[in-house]
């Protein structure tokens, strides 16, 4: 049997140069219609860190008092509003002191007359015409006068209640004419520009606690704002019972919005130090390693797969150990659709300034125009 070129199970000769050139080309086109993946980076950047420590504490005033009435007496002034704030040395309620204030002229006249004597004996003894004991016993009488107007002094301040500091006072519940008497409480003033806070740990914390040891408070009343304070100090006994430790730190409140019986949850910051700190979304776990994807800028944004080793972890971020320096890029959004060596395509970078979503709405606009 012959065999012709139409029998053959393969083309002719002439026709595999024009095959082969189609193969390449088939084979190519994939390559050059490809596209880079695209994603979202971070920086690894170099934090101030902490180990928290969470509690529930208590706000106390810096200073805290009742002002109460020490005599009975008739109100004669009420100087104050209910939440005013007031100055210290503020008058704040009188009460009626006539006959007090009558006894003290009455006394101030009689020291006058008891000094006009002093002088004039003293002039007399001057010239030998009075005798010693008498000059002596008309100083002595005007002491006693002036020790009396001491004491009416002294009296007449408890008809005059005035603040011992700064700060606001509370409701007004009593009335001019009202009638008090000793152990009546007439107004609340606390002094609010510094609060006091107050809270337990357990006991296995007490190395790690000191005054200065910095912390963050939040409350309910304003669950979109932190509170700064640290350590005053720390209570001398342990608790047999609970066995914690009782602690007090100050917070400061210029705008004077935190009030006495507050209840904040603290987060102390424990062995404050600088790390290195990335988004928790880079992280690519392998069992018990954790891996990241670095963005190799240099290497048209090659991907390099490297093992890193984490230390604390906080809302959203996680702190970096080993594996990654200040500055590095890596992949925060996109992680599971590329691999160590793509080249990918760099659609921005997550930041304190514009985050993951509002990157993804920018282009996802972009691509709608």
């Amino acid at each position: 049997m012959t065999l012709t070129s139409r029998s053959l199970p393969f083309p002719p000769a002439r026709l595999l140069p024009s095959l082969a050139l189609l193969l390449c080309l088939a084979l190519s086109l994939p390559l050059a219609a490809q596209e880079h993946t695209a994603v979202i980076g971070a920086r690894a950047s170099l934090e101030p860190w902490s180990d928290p420590l969470e509690a529930l504490g208590t706000l106390r005033a810096d200073e805290s008092v009742t002002l109460s009435a020490t005599v009975t007496e008739i109100i004669a002034e009420v100087n104050f509003r209910d939440g005013e704030v007031v100055e210290a040395g503020q008058l704040l309620v009188r009460l009626e002191d006539g006959e007090e204030q009558a006894q003290l002229r009455v006394t101030q006249a009689l020291r006058d007359e008891r000094r006009n004597a002093v002088e004039r004996l003293t002039q007399l003894q001057s010239r030998n015409m009075a005798p010693r004991a008498d000059v002596e016993d008309a100083q002595a009488q005007l002491r006693q006068v002036q020790a009396e107007i001491q004491a009416l002094e002294a009296r007449l301040a408890n008809y005059r209640l005035r603040a011992p500091f700064g700060g606001r006072v509370g409701f007004r519940n009593v009335s001019s004419g009202a009638l008090v008497t000793p152990g009546t409480e007439l107004v609340t003033l606390d002094k609010l520009d510094v609060m006091k806070l107050d809270f337990s740990v357990p006991e296995v914390y007490l190395a790690l606690l000191e005054p200065g040891l910095r912390l963050t408070a939040r409350s309910v009343a304003f669950p979109d704002e932190t509170f700064e304070g640290e350590v005053a100090s720390v209570g001398s006994r342990v608790d047999p019972v609970s066995r914690s430790i009782a602690v007090r730190a100050e917070l400061a409140n210029p705008e004077l919005r935190l009030r006495p019986g507050m209840l904040m949850e603290v987060v102390l910051q424990r062995s404050p130090r600088e790390a290195v700190v990335v988004p928790e979304s880079v992280l690519l776990p392998s069992g018990d390693r954790q891996f990241v994807l670095v963005i190799d800028e240099d290497d048209g944004n090659r991907l390099e797969r490297r093992e890193v080793r984490v230390g604390e972890r906080r809302t959203g971020q996680v702190e970096i150990l080993e594996g990654l320096a200040p500055g590095m890029l890596v992949v925060a959004h996109g992680v599971q659709r590329v691999q160590e060596g793509d080249r990918v395509e760099l659609i921005g970078i997550a930041d304190d300034v514009i985050s993951i979503r509002e990157i993804l709405e920018t282009n996802r606009d972009a691509g709608d125009a």
